[in-house]
């Protein structure tokens, strides 16, 4: 793991400090790993939400797509909890 040294004012350490602290982290380092891994996921989501509309609709987002939606994630659901 490579080591990396961030400068912050007063104020932002005691706001790392205090999260650290009440959110049940171990180190200042675990939190910030935190903070940076939800904003590689934000960004993930934002480019998948892009890519989605820059491509052509394949059917309509309907009332009987989001019940057949539903309905497959409830029936991946149960064959998880059998398996």
């Amino acid at each position: 793991m490579s080591t990396m040294n961030i400068s912050l004012p007063d104020s932002l350490k005691s706001f790392v400090d205090e999260q650290v602290s009440q959110r049940g982290y171990s180190t200042s380092s675990e939190y910030v790993r935190e903070l940076i891994r939800k904003d590689q996921n934000r960004l993930q989501l934002l480019n998948l939400l892009l890519a989605g509309t820059a491509s052509s609709p394949v059917a309509p987002a309907d009332v009987s797509y989001f019940e057949g939606l539903r309905d497959r994630v409830r029936k991946a659901t149960k064959a998880a909890a059998k398996g």
